[in-house]
């Protein structure tokens, strides 16, 4: 809607546009400023600069620690995206196929860790983690992870399944195909851009999480995990910034790319809604 129509409909749209800008400014601004002080000669984020150089993003290669807690939240980020996706695939057909008694308490179940203090939740996986005898390391760091990208999951899948034409799978059971042949040969192709949506969407949620990780990691540090400790010292600061950057684009370009496939899934499926729109 153009901005003579909002305010045609809204008294104050005006109002409500400044308001918009005001709030997305108060949001982003800040992160703004992470690449321009990451080029920073000072290791003092402060205006003027001093000058601009690249030395800090070159001496990213040379940390081991850095690579280190890299490679462990690629590994965690993978595994708790397959396994989020795959159990996201099983709920979201079972929500949107059958009607069953405590559906929607079971759903809203599935959706808590969106709207439960993280820290609670974080806690909480600690003391069963404990409880079942289980020592702190990254397979906790995943199951963690995994229940809190389900939800995000579930999500993006179900936006493809509430649209898909039943009537394929039909067609397939009629010509003799098996009810796991139907799904493997029908479904999951129509489904493909959603599940890989839904991969990238839950490995960005792993890779920027730090609660549950902090919680539950052991030895094993993963880059936020990582990144904390180095906050610590000033000196390492701007290694930090520069390292938040590349997070920061990296997360950026996975996120457009995952809604990109989104929308091809709504598309394809004749359905529209989900996570970003």
């Amino acid at each position: 809607m153009s901005g003579l129509g909002l305010k045609r409909l809204l008294p104050g749209g005006s109002w409500l546009a400044t308001y918009a800008f005001v709030y997305v400014g108060f949001l982003y601004l800040p992160v703004v400023f992470l690449p321009i002080f990451s080029v920073n000669v000072a290791a003092t984020p402060k205006f003027p600069l001093s000058g601009y150089t690249l030395k800090w993003y070159a001496g990213l290669p040379h940390t081991p620690e850095l690579l280190s807690a890299a490679w462990n939240s690629l590994v965690v980020g993978v595994s708790a995206s397959v396994l989020a996706t795959a159990f996201g695939i099983l709920a979201a057909r079972a929500i949107t196929r059958y009607r069953f008694p405590g559906r929607r308490p079971i759903n809203g179940l599935i959706m808590a860790p969106l709207v439960l203090p993280e820290i609670i939740v974080a806690i909480s996986m600690l003391l069963v983690m404990l409880q079942l005898g289980l020592s702190l390391s990254l397979f906790t760091v995943v199951l963690g992870h995994v229940l809190v990208c389900i939800p995000y999951s579930m999500t993006v899948l179900t936006s493809g399944f509430e649209g898909f034409d039943r009537s394929l799978e039909e067609a397939s059971a009629d010509l003799g195909e098996t009810a796991f042949g139907t799904f493997r040969r029908v479904t999951l192709p129509m489904m493909t851009p959603a599940i890989i949506s839904s991969l990238l969407v839950s490995f960005t949620i792993s890779l920027d999480e730090f609660i549950i990780a902090f919680f539950l990691t052991g030895t094993e540090a993963t880059l936020p995990i990582y990144i904390w400790g180095q906050l610590r010292f000033a000196a390492k600061l701007p290694g930090v910034l520069a390292l938040g950057t590349l997070l920061l684009v990296g997360s950026f370009l996975l996120l457009s790319l995952a809604e990109i496939l989104r929308r091809r899934a709504a598309r394809r499926t004749q359905s529209e809604g989900g996570l970003y729109a």
